[in-house]
């Protein structure tokens, strides 16, 4: 069986812990996708050329808990901006995506640009205040010091460079389903990302 699920959203709208989920309730491989452009992102910033980086990557450059960073994570959103680097990880993601046994893969541009015939598509959001508090408090459990004004900033500054970019902006597919996660908990969110698969499941 060849199923893809393309879960899209921005920063800390609960897709990658959904995404995760779905993906262990099925057995499909999963990816995130934004690692992907952490890890170039964190290239970028030790003086590597983000181009060079992308087509360079490798899986072990897309683990570790530097990619975590706040400082990491606003290169990701710059390099996320460069055509080369984009159209470097596209086959990356394209082949992933067509493993078989099925796969998500959770991004900014996954339904729209990656795998628009994927199968599933899921837009997760939340407001971004609440998406602010969520990301204050995994960084301030990690023991990493910010506040949570300037981790606010840096969410909306996030979303405005993601959606208003000329590559492949953050924006929900025409045919997905959006899951407003401010108000939910983490399993009813799941919960409707699941049924939204057992529909095409049959």
């Amino acid at each position: 069986m060849t199923i893809t699920v393309a879960i899209d959203g921005p920063a800390a709208s609960g897709k990658g812990t959904i995404s995760k989920a779905v993906a262990a309730r099925f057995g499909f491989a999963h990816l995130d996708t934004g690692l992907l452009y952490r890890a170039v992102g964190a290239k970028m910033l030790a003086g590597v050329d983000p181009t060079d980086a992308a087509k360079g990557l490798v899986p072990e450059d897309v683990v570790g808990d530097h990619l975590r960073t706040p400082e990491v994570a606003q290169a990701a959103s710059r390099v996320a901006t460069l055509h080369e680097v984009r159209a470097a990880l596209v086959d990356f993601q394209r082949a992933f995506a067509a493993r078989a046994g099925g796969a998500v893969l959770d991004g900014r541009d996954i339904g729209t640009v990656i795998c628009p015939d994927a199968q599933v598509k899921l837009f997760v959001t939340a407001s971004a205040e609440v998406r602010a508090e969520r990301r204050f408090l995994e960084l301030d459990g990690k023991g990493i010091e910010v506040t949570r004004q300037s981790v606010l900033a840096d969410v909306k500054e996030r979303d405005r460079r993601d959606s208003e970019r000329a590559v492949a902006p953050l924006i929900p597919a025409d045919d997905a389903i959006v899951i407003d996660t401010s108000t939910l908990d983490i399993d009813a969110a799941v919960k409707h990302a699941e049924d939204a698969i057992r529909a095409v499941l049959g």
